[in-house]
Formats: structure tokens, C-alpha cells, sequence
């Protein structure tokens, strides 16, 4: 019998926020929120960002005044949605018109002169240019004169304007280097760390209460980044040291590798002895890691996978890599779009406008991370139901123009979605009770190309106006974790029924295959009480497509019904009472800003000692339940004979 992963806990951050308890998601649509929820928003918003501050039972900013948490929207929220989603880089990132840069330039005597300068004898460097005339300086025993005897390249250091000002930086304030001991952490490691956190926490299920329900070996983290950790505490100091006169420190290697989202959480967050899992599919990576977590919870070999990916490639070098190839909505793309003058500022807040006429993408950081139980151990445990992961659906493209144009495969993951979708909720609820959350990076080339597979599926399968949802309009394009950033507000539209509109969308684009779709700048409204599946469709650079199929809170619950019966599920109503309040608390504690990530260094580490190993099992520290040694051989119709 195949298990279902059902999704019980997420937790993350990007430009609009903190992930859990869809407060991220609210930020997208905080315009048509109820007036309380709106306020909490804004409030943990406010929070997050250090706007305020909460001691004594009172909120204050950062003078000391008090502010009642029905007028926080009132007094910060204009600042609140100026420095959320995309918007001009902040200058606590980097200064984005004083990019720092070597300029090479080529140093000769002028005629009939000569160009000397003085150095200590402990810079000079250990091969002595040929052009270089050396000589000893009477009276300085520490120095030299350099006499340049014909010219000379050199490199000196300067400044230059990024060309690609907009970006989808975390909501500004928040810090997530502040949030733990984080020392020599890349950036995307510290996002990972406070992710996955929010994620756990957000079950309302202790974690050594899983751990007493399932085997070791039964628990699965499945994590990673598409392009590493390119800052300079990771790969890009490493590369760039040597030529910056620095040294490599002992870190920046290890701490660049794509897979370290999942290695940081195993090691410091989790104490995990299980499986560890690192896909990359470039901007399909979450959907890859999805892929395998889900493959082996279906097949029983997990009962409990975490996740996630984790992105920070709000670096001066990665955006300028993406603006060279002509990937970016750069300022002046912007202007020319709008009919503005070169020397305007752009509109930030606009600059990806997905299916509509538009110029580029921009580059967002994210770290999401997403809990899965088999359908048993949910039930067991009295676990959340957010959804269910049904299935993801992977291909890559062929034969290609080039290795960054879109290709053929999206069309083969999106039919078989969409042919797997009608045989779990029926043809008519496909028809009716789905959306999709579109890859929409705001390219020329993805509005043509990704509009016509969507179009086409959606004639193929007698879909007459599928809703389409493109949230990198608000929150960038972050890479790996971008389809987490589509999952969690796919999770959002079922708990409050509003699907994100496209809010840039002024005009559909002429080129726009739109016979079968419903794009939207206003929110649609759908009724949660119908709502089935949703499909989660991801194209990446070289051919990785993935789409992935969520299943809603409604149909993993009738599913879940069939398969255990109505009795059981009464009594796991009950026990859900106390996990849902147990997950409140967690809610509201970190609306104060009275939470901190779990992080673990030096603590607990198993030793030699600690090993209690039979023939038939291993029993580990902290575990109630045994690693069972007694596998049998998946082979059975093919048994060699290898006894003498």
C-alpha cells in the first residue's frame, strides 16, 4: 500500500516575510485581508523587521514608545510595504551605485621621466617584475624604491553603478545572522538554520516526540541550494582571495557546497542519522528535492522528510552574471519599457511583470523548508494538515537551442501533472476545483513559452479558464527555493481563498497564449470548501522541468478517511486539538519576537561508546525505536548461490 505525504508543517523567510502560519503569504494579499488579520501582519512584520520590540506586555519601537498592536498598521505600515517584496537593493546589503571592482590599467613614465614609489621590503612580492628597478632607500631600513623602468599593469581598486538595482531581498531589518550564533556563516546557511526552525516549529509537535515514533533510519532531510553559497564567507571569498590579496580560510570551501542546506540542518539543527538528500535542478531544485522525499515516503522507506532549499544570491557578481546574459530587467530595460527617460528612477516594485510585456526577471533570496509525514504517522500523531504532496513530475528538454532557452520537457511535466491530477480527483474537479502556480520569471521568452503548454494542457484536458498564479512578480525569482516560495502561498489561497493576482499585469502580452487561461492583476477569489489540487510548475536553466501536484487540505482529508476510516480520524481530531495549539503558541511567541533557531554545535555528539549494535539492530541515543539490520533482499526471483 502506497503512503501519502501529507504536508504538516513550513516555515521559511523571503522578501514578504516569515513563512509559517502563511504570513508571508498574507503580505501579498495584506489589501484584502480581514481588518484583524491584516493588523497581525503588519504586526509581525513590524517585529520581524525591529520596528518594534516586545517587553513588559508592550510593544515599542525603537525609542522607546510604547504602540498599541491595533494602530502598528497604522504607524508603520507604510515603511512595512516600502521595504517588503521586491524593491531597490537596501544599502545594508551593499551600496548598489558603489559596487567595488579592480580597474586594470597600464602605468607608463612619461617621457623622459621616471615613476618610483615606495614599498617595505616585507610587500614585495616574491617574483620581482621584470619592468621593476629595486633599490635601497638611505636612512629607511624598512623600505625600498621601486623605479618602473617601462610600463607596468596594474589594478586599482574603484567603484561602479550595478545595472540591475531591483531585487527581492528579505524584509528590511531583519537579519538572520542576529537570530543565532552564526560566525563564519554564509548567508544562506544562516536563512536555512532560521527556516528550517520555523518549519519544526510550526507542527506543534515536539521533535523528540517524532523521534520516539519512528525509527532512525525513517527520517529523511532533503535539502539544497542550485547555486551554492557564493558570498565571501563561502565559495565566492574562497575564488576570489588570491587575487584580492587575502587568505582562503579553512571554511569557505565546505561551507560553498550546494548541498550544506541539508548538512546544516542534519548537523546543528536536527541531530539527523538518517537519510540526507541534495538535488539540484537549477530553478526546479525544491521540486527535485520534493521528488525524492516524496519517492520514498510512498514507498514506506521514510516516515518523516524535511524539505527544503535554501538561496542567497543577492551578490554584485551573480546579478551582474544574469544582467550579461540578458536575463535581468535591468534599470534601463525598466525605463525603456515604461517610455521613461534613461536618467529616471525606475519603478522597483514593478520590475517583473510575468505574461505581461516586460523585460527580464529579478533575483530574490528564500530559504523554505516543508515537513512531510507518511499518512500514518500523521494520523498517529494528530498532525496539521496543510495539503499533500501527490506527486512531481521531472523531464528535461532534449535537444536545445542553447542551454538557457526554454525547451520541450515543460510539456511533458506539465501533461503527466495534469493526467495524474484527473486520476486522483476526477475529470470534473480538475476541470473546476484546480489552479496553477506558474514558473512566470517575467522573460519574454517564459511568457510565450510557458503560456502555450499551460494553454494547450489546459485544452487537452478541457480546462476552459484555468487560474494562473505568478507570485515572482512580488517576491523575485530566488533560484533553488522558488518553488517553495509557490508552495507556500499555494498553501496561503486554501486557507484564506484568494489566488495572489499578478499585480503588475497591466495587459496581457500579444504573444500571450490565453484561449484556455485566466490571468488576473485583482485577487481571485475561489471557495476553499471546493478547492482540490494545485498545480506547482518549474522550469530551469539546461532543462530541468519539474511540476509538481498538491493535493488540498480537503482531499487529503477525504483520502485520509477512506484509507483509515471515519472512527480513526475522530480520534485524531482530538489529539489535533492539542497540536494546533501547541503550533498558536508558537505563532504568537515569535509574533513578539520571543523565538530564537534551534542550533546545536558541540552538543550531543555520539561517540565510539555510544554504538549498541547486534546482528539484527542498531539501537542510537535519543531513539526509542531500533535501525532494523534484518533487510530483506529486494531480489527475491534472483538468489546467487555464494556458499561454499
Amino acid at each position: 500500500m502506497s503512503h501519502l505525504p501529507v504536508i504538516v508543517g513550513f516555515g521559511g523567510i523571503n522578501s514578504a516575510g516569515r513563512t509559517s502560519f502563511h504570513h508571508g503569504y498574507r503580505r501579498l494579499v495584506i489589501d484584502k485581508l480581514a481588518g484583524p488579520v491584516q493588523a497581525e501582519t503588519y504586526l509581525d512584520l513590524a517585529t520581524l523587521m525591529g520596528q518594534v520590540s516586545y517587553s513588559d506586555h508592550t510593544f515599542r519601537d525603537r525609542a522607546g514608545t510604547a504602540h498599541k498592536p491595533e494602530m502598528i498598521a497604522e504607524n508603520f505600515g507604510p515603511a512595512i510595504l516600502k521595504n517588503t517584496l521586491l524593491r531597490r537593493v537596501d544599502s545594508d546589503l551593499f551600496e548598489a551605485d558603489r559596487v567595488s571592482y579592480n580597474k586594470r590599467v597600464q602605468l607608463e613614465p612619461c617621457k623622459g621621466e621616471t615613476v618610483s614609489f615606495r614599498m617595505t621590503k616585507k610587500e614585495l612580492p616574491s617574483q620581482i617584475p621584470l619592468s621593476w628597478k629595486v633599490e635601497e632607500i638611505n636612512g629607511d631600513p624598512e623600505g625600498v624604491r621601486i623605479i618602473l623602468q617601462e610600463s607596468q599593469e596594474v589594478y586599482l581598486p574603484d567603484s561602479r553603478k550595478l545595472k540591475a538595482q531591483t531585487v527581492g531581498q528579505l524584509p528590511t531589518g531583519f537579519d538572520p545572522a542576529s537570530q543565532y550564533v552564526s560566525k563564519h556563516h554564509p548567508r544562506g546557511l544562516q536563512m536555512a538554520v532560521y527556516a528550517a526552525t520555523d518549519a519544526i516549529r510550526s507542527m506543534g509537535i515536539e521533535w523528540q516526540s517524532v523521534l520516539d515514533c519512528v525509527a532512525p533510519d525513517q527520517i529523511g532531510v532533503y535539502a539544497s541550494s542550485a547555486m551554492g553559497q557564493l558570498d565571501v564567507t563561502g565559495t565566492g571569498g574562497m575564488m576570489k582571495a588570491g587575487s584580492l590579496g587575502q587568505r582562503t580560510s579553512s571554511k569557505q570551501l565546505a561551507m560553498g557546497l550546494v548541498q550544506m542546506p541539508s548538512d546544516f540542518i542534519n548537523a546543528y539543527v536536527l541531530g539527523n542519522l538518517g537519510h540526507t538528500s541534495a538535488q539540484v535542478g537549477a530553478c526546479a531544485t525544491q521540486l527535485y528535492n520534493f521528488y525524492a522525499a516524496v519517492k520514498d515516503i510512498q514507498t514506506g522507506r521514510r516516515k518523516v522528510a524535511i524539505v527544503g532549499s535554501s538561496e542567497a544570491p543577492l551578490i554584485p557578481e551573480i546579478i551582474e552574471g544574469y544582467r550579461a546574459m540578458s536575463a535581468l530587467g535591468d534599470d534601463a530595460k525598466i525605463l525603456k519599457l515604461d517610455g521613461r527617460d534613461e536618467m529616471d528612477t525606475p519603478d522597483y516594485h514593478r520590475a517583473c511583470r510575468p505574461f505581461s510585456n516586460n523585460c527580464g526577471f529579478v533575483l530574490g533570496e528564500s530559504a523554505q523548508y516543508f515537513i512531510l509525514f507518511a499518512d500514518d504517522l500523521a494520523v498517529e500523531l494528530g498532525a496539521q494538515i496543510f495539503g499533500a504532496v501527490g506527486d512531481i513530475f521531472i523531464h528535461a528538454d532534449g535537444f536545445k537551442k542553447s542551454i538557457s532557452s526554454p525547451g520541450f520537457g515543460n510539456n511533458v511535466s506539465l501533461s503527466k501533472a495534469a493526467g495524474f491530477t484527473r486520476s486522483v480527483i476526477g475529470e470534473q474537479a480538475l476541470q473546476q476545483q484546480t489552479f496553477i502556480s506558474a514558473h512566470g520569471t517575467g522573460t519574454p521568452q517564459n511568457r510565450t513559452t510557458e503560456s502555450f503548454s499551460l494553454n494547450e494542457i489546459a485544452k487537452a484536458f478541457g480546462i476552459e479558464k484555468w487560474p494562473v498564479s505568478a507570485i515572482k512578480c512580488y517576491v523575485g525569482h530566488s533560484l533553488g527555493p522558488a518553488s517553495g516560495d509557490q508552495l507556500a502561498t499555494v498553501l496561503g489561497t486554501w486557507q484564506y481563498g484568494l489566488i495572489p493576482g499578478i499585480s503588475t499585469l497591466d495587459e496581457v502580452a500579444d504573444d500571450v497564449h490565453q484561449s484556455n487561461l485566466h490571468f488576473s492583476q485583482a485577487h481571485i477569489d475561489v471557495d476553499i470548501r471546493n478547492q482540490c489540487a494545485a498545480l506547482i510548475n518549474a522550469k530551469g536553466f539546461g532543462g530541468n522541468n519539474g511540476t509538481g501536484v498538491i493535493l488540498s487540505p480537503l482531499t487529503t482529508r477525504k483520502m485520509l478517511e477512506e484509507k483509515h476510516g471515519r472512527k480513526k480520524l475522530m480520534d485524531y481530531d482530538n489529539r489535533n486539538s492539542v497540536v494546533v495549539n501547541n503550533a498558536n503558541e508558537y505563532d504568537h511567541a515569535a509574533i513578539k519576537g520571543n523565538t530564537k533557531p534551534f542550533y546545536t554545535f558541540g552538543e550531543n555528539v555520539l561517540e565510539e561508546k555510544d554504538l549498541n549494535l547486534t546482528r539484527y539492530d542498531m539501537k542510537i541515543p535519543g531513539y526509542k525505536k531500533s535501525i532494523n539490520l534484518d533487510l530483506p533482499s529486494p531480489y527475491p526471483d534472483m538468489n546467487p548461490t555464494c556458499q561454499n
